[in-house]
């Protein structure tokens, strides 16, 4: 064969060769993009600054996933829809714990995972740890498929919760449908939830009627202009608040009997 066509025989199968190496790379690459992009759901360690935070400071070491004695911490792989390397929780498969000493915050080199949000006392370094404050996420109940909530008894959230009659009350109320029966629905208190996904994972539906989603999206947030009296923290950010925030109402100068005296009423 000649030698001038052999050569261009290789030269092309180098080519095509590369190509595909480049192609297969682009793939991975853009992959890797809409991983760390496709974070918006992800539930991370107990300590976890927020998520924006959190990425700059992992370095995807491991060591967090490695001290969870449960194993329920995962690193992120290709195709997780996750930020590859980055540990997170799949609550109906395995969840948090809540270790009283924390072991996968303390492991953590670079404090992505801080200390310092699970502790109790003044905020200072040296604190108590406390793994209550952990704010995994929120779990949030489907009304339309808990079961408990159509009036049939279950109470496998309820007693599974780690801060049971805080995190996960029972709220009463009349079975109109019987007329007789009581319906026991759960009810999560925000103030109190950890997010540690243990509700989820007992949870007896086909698919979890009580999942754990991150605080950003399962919480709303209350406009400044509206405030629950009876509760002192919410007047004292009545008293914090710009002026322009307040709204005043003017009373009525007519007397209530004016009212009720009131030809129609």
């Amino acid at each position: 064969m000649d030698k001038t066509l052999l050569n261009r025989r290789e030269l092309l199968i180098t080519v095509a060769r590369n190509a595909g190496v480049a192609a297969a790379g682009g793939l991975v690459w853009s992959g890797f993009l809409s991983n760390r992009q496709a974070s918006s759901t992800v539930l991370r360690p107990p300590g976890a600054k927020e998520e924006k935070e959190f990425l700059a400071q992992c370095t995807k070491c491991g060591l967090c996933v490695d001290a969870c004695p449960f194993r329920a911490l995962v690193l992120a792989r290709p195709g997780d829809g996750r930020p590859i390397g980055t540990p997170y929780f799949s609550m109906r498969e395995n969840p948090c714990r809540m270790c009283q000493d924390i072991p996968c915050a303390k492991a953590c080199p670079t404090r992505a995972l801080d200390m310092n949000l699970l502790g109790d006392g003044d905020g200072k370094e040296g604190r108590v740890p406390n793994i209550n404050k952990a704010r995994i996420g929120m779990a949030v109940i489907d009304r339309e498929t808990c079961i408990a909530s159509w009036g049939i008894q279950c109470d496998a959230c309820y007693r599974t919760c780690p801060l049971i009659d805080k995190a996960i009350t029972v709220e009463y109320a009349r079975n109109d449908r019987t007329g007789k029966h009581a319906i026991l629905a759960p009810v999560v208190h925000s103030e109190h939830c950890t997010g540690c996904g243990l509700c989820e994972h007992a949870c007896v539906t086909k698919k979890a009627s009580v999942f754990v989603l991150p605080r950003g999206l399962a919480l709303g947030e209350s406009s400044d202009r509206y405030v629950r009296g009876w509760k002192r923290e919410d007047e004292k950010r009545l008293e914090e608040a710009p002026e322009e925030t307040r709204t005043v109402t003017p009373r009525s100068e007519k007397d209530a009997l004016d009212y009720l005296n009131r030809e129609g009423f």
